[in-house]
C-alpha cells in the first residue's frame, strides 16, 4: 500500500524545514544507526532516536503539511530537530525493515487483528498495558474523571496532578524528559476539560498545578527549562480559563496579587496588565488597593542609601505599581513611583529616559544632570552616554565631548577609543581628539615604566592598547612598530603575524615559531593540535622563502626534544 507520505516527504523538504546544519547532523544520526523501532501506520511515522538519551519521534501529514513531534528540548521549542530529520531519512531509505528484511507482520495486520477481537478481549489487552504503562494509566484515569455523571471529578484531577509532579526523589537532568512527559499529559487533559466547557474547574486545577509545580522546582534539575516551560503553559491556560469562567474579579485580584508578590518563580508576574481584560475596573481597583497598602510600607531611598528591605519584596511591589501606572497612562504617576528609590545612578537615568520617550526633553536633561550631581564620586557610563546624546542634540558639543573624554581617561582602551571617535566624528573633530587620546595612552605607558620597580616579578605596561588601536585603524605598519618597541599581548602578536604573512613572511615566521614550544610543553591535546597548526604555517612560510630544508631540520629537532610526548609525536607523523 502506498504511504500518504510518499508524495510529500523527501530529502529536500527535510533540508528546507531543518536548515543545512541541522539536516547534516540528522543525516549523520541516520547513517550511524541512531534510528530504531521505526514503524508506520496510516501515514504516521513513529521511531526512537538515540542521542544523549532516547527520544520519541513522530511524523505525519495534517492538511497536506508535514507535522512533527519529538521529545527533545529543541523540538519542544518548535524547532525541526536532527532527530526528526534522522527519522524522515531512515523512512526514505526503507529502514522500517529489520536485519532479516521486510517485516512479515505490520501494524496494518495488527489493526486488522484487533478489529476481529471481542470487546472483552480488547479490554483485557488494554488493561494489561494500563498496569504496565504509567502514562497510559494516568491518561485513562483522567478521561474517566471527565466522564462522571456528576461532571468533572476535581479530586481525581488533583490526585493525578500530585502523582505527575511529586516524583519523590530528586529528578536529575537525564530524567527530566520522562518526568515532564507525565506532567504534559496532565496539562493536555486540562486543555481538553477547558474545551469541554468546564472553565471554572480549569481555573481551580491550573492554580493547584502551578502551586505543585513551583514546589517541585527545588527538587529537579531544570537546566533546559522544561518544568519552567510547563509553568508558563499553565499560566496561559489559567488566563484563558478565567476569560471563559469570569470569576469574581476581586477574589481573583486577591489571589493573583498574593502570588505575584510572594511567589518564588515569577508566576503571574505583571498580572495586573495581563489579566486586565478579566479583572475589569472592579478587579483592577482591588489590585491597586492591595498594591498601595504594601507600597506605603516601603521607605524612600536617597542617593547612595542601602535598602533596609534587601531580599524582600521591594522590586516586586515596585513592578506592580509601575504596571498599574502604565495602564493609567499617567507619566507623572510613573515618575512618582520611580522617585521612591533614588539610591543608584540608574534610577535617575530611568526617569530621564521616561521623559525623553515622552519628548519632554527639559525634564529628561534635568533628571540626568541631577543623577550626575548626586553621584559625582560614582561614574555611571550609561548616564554619561545619555547626557552626551542630549548635549549633542542641543548643540552643546563641548559638554558632550567632555563626558566621553572622561570615560576614555577612566578606561583608556580600544572600546572607549572607538566611542570617542564616534562622538568626535559627529562634529568633524576626530584628528584633534585622536591626537589627544594617543598622547594620553603614551603618557600612561611612560608613567608605568617609571613607577614600576625593576624586579623579576614586575613589568611595566606594554603597548597592547596602542597596537590594538592601530590594527583597528588598519595601520598595520604602525602597529608593528609599536609592538616591536614596547611589546604586546600574545593574541595581538598572532594578529600581526596574520597581517604580515603576505608581504613580510620573515616577521610572521618568527612569531609562529615562538608559539610552538610553549604549547608543546603543556600536556593537553588541544595545545598539541594548536602547535601543529602553527607548524603548518611555519612550513608554508619557509617554502615560500625557499628554505624548505630548514623545516625538515626543525621538525627533526622537535622529534628528538619531545619524543616522550606520544600524542604530540602522533600528530607530527600525520603532519
Amino acid at each position: 500500500m502506498t504511504s500518504p507520505l510518499a508524495d510529500v516527504l523527501n530529502r529536500q523538504l527535510l533540508r528546507n524545514q531543518a536548515g543545512p546544519i541541522i539536516f547534516a547532523r540528522g543525516e549523520v544520526y541516520c547513517k550511524s544507526g541512531h534510528v530504531f523501532s521505526l514503524v508506520e501506520h496510516q501515514g504516521t511515522l513513529a521511531a526512537k532516536v538515540g542521542g544523549t538519551r532516547d527520544y520519541r519521534v513522530k511524523l505525519w501529514l495534517e492538511d497536506g503539511e508535514l507535522e512533527f513531534d519529538c521529545t527533545c528540548p529543541h523540538a519542544a521549542e518548535g524547532a525541526f530537530c536532527k532527530h526528526v530529520v534522522a527519522t524522515g531519512l531512515a523512512w526514505l531509505e526503507g529502514k522500517t525493515t529489520g536485519k532479516t528484511g521486510q517485516p512479515t507482520v505490520t501494524l496494518d495486520d495488527v489493526e486488522q487483528y484487533l478489529q476481529q477481537q471481542s470487546k472483552q478481549t480488547l479490554v483485557s489487552l488494554l488493561m494489561e498495558q494500563v498496569l504496565d504503562n504509567d502514562r497510559l494509566r494516568e491518561r485513562l484515569l483522567l478521561k474517566v474523571a471527565r466522564t462522571t455523571g456528576a461532571g468533572i471529578d476535581i479530586n481525581a484531577f488533583r490526585q493525578a496532578i500530585d502523582r505527575a509532579i511529586d516524583h519523590g526523589d530528586f529528578v536529575d537532568y537525564h530524567e527530566m524528559d520522562s518526568y515532564t512527559a507525565g506532567i504534559h499529559d496532565a496539562v493536555d487533559s486540562l486543555e481538553d476539560v477547558l474545551k469541554e466547557g468546564h472553565a471554572d474547574a480549569v481555573v481551580e486545577l491550573s492554580e493547584y498545578a502551578l502551586e505543585q509545580a513551583e514546589n517541585a522546582m527545588d527538587s529537579v534539575d531544570d537546566s533546559d527549562g522544561e518544568l519552567g516551560g510547563i509553568i508558563g503553559e499553565l499560566q496561559e491556560l489559567h488566563h484563558r480559563a478565567c476569560q471563559q469562567a469570569k470569576p469574581d474579579p476581586e477574589e481573583l485580584a486577591q489571589r493573583l496579587f498574593e502570588w505575584e508578590l510572594n511567589g518564588s518563580w515569577g508566576t503571574f508576574y505583571g498580572a495586573a496588565g495581563r489579566y486586565a481584560d478579566v479583572l475589569g475596573p472592579r478587579g483592577l481597583a482591588k489590585y491597586r488597593q492591595l498594591a498601595e497598602a504594601e507600597w506605603r510600607r516601603l521607605p524612600e531611598l536617597k542617593p547612595g542609601q542601602n535598602d533596609p528591605d534587601r531580599g524582600g519584596n521591594r522590586s516586586r511591589i515596585t513592578h506592580i505599581m509601575e504596571t498599574l501606572a502604565r495602564q493609567s497612562g499617567d507619566l507623572e504617576a510613573l515618575v512618582a513611583i520611580k522617585r521612591r528609590d533614588l539610591s543608584s545612578p540608574y534610577a535617575y537615568l530611568h526617569i530621564a529616559q521616561l521623559y525623553k520617550d515622552a519628548q519632554q526633553y527639559d525634564q529628561a536633561l534635568e533628571w540626568a544632570e541631577q543623577g550626575m550631581a548626586a553621584f559625582r564620586d560614582k561614574s555611571n557610563e550609561r548616564l554619561h552616554d545619555f547626557l552626551a546624546e542630549e548635549y549633542h542634540r542641543r548643540g552643546r558639543h563641548d559638554e558632550a565631548m567632555a563626558l566621553i573624554w572622561t570615560e576614555f581617561t577612566e578606561r583608556p582602551s580600544l572600546q572607549y577609543y572607538q566611542k570617542l571617535k564616534t562622538h568626535a566624528d559627529r562634529i568633524q573633530q576626530w584628528p584633534k581628539w585622536r591626537e589627544q587620546a594617543l598622547a594620553l595612552l603614551r603618557q600612561g605607558i611612560e608613567r608605568s615604566r617609571q613607577s614600576t620597580p625593576k624586579t623579576a616579578w614586575s613589568r611595566p605596561l606594554d603597548h597592547s592598547e596602542l597596537v590594538s588601536i592601530f590594527l583597528w585603524e588598519k595601520g598595520d605598519e604602525t602597529a608593528w612598530q609599536e609592538a616591536q618597541q614596547g611589546g604586546c599581548s600574545n593574541e595581538l602578536w598572532l594578529q600581526l603575524a596574520a597581517r604580515r604573512e603576505q608581504d613580510h613572511p620573515e616577521d610572521a615566521l618568527a612569531i609562529y615559531q615562538r608559539q610552538i614550544e610553549p604549547l608543546v610543553n603543556q600536556t593537553q591535546q588541544q595545545a598539541y593540535e594548536t602547535a601543529v597548526s602553527y607548524l603548518r604555517k611555519v612550513r608554508e612560510l619557509l617554502q615560500r622563502l625557499g628554505r624548505k630544508a630548514e623545516f625538515t631540520g626543525y621538525l627533526e629537532l622537535l622529534r628528538k626534544t619531545y619524543k616522550r610526548k606520544r600524542n604530540f609525536m602522533a600528530l607530527l607523523e600525520r603532519l
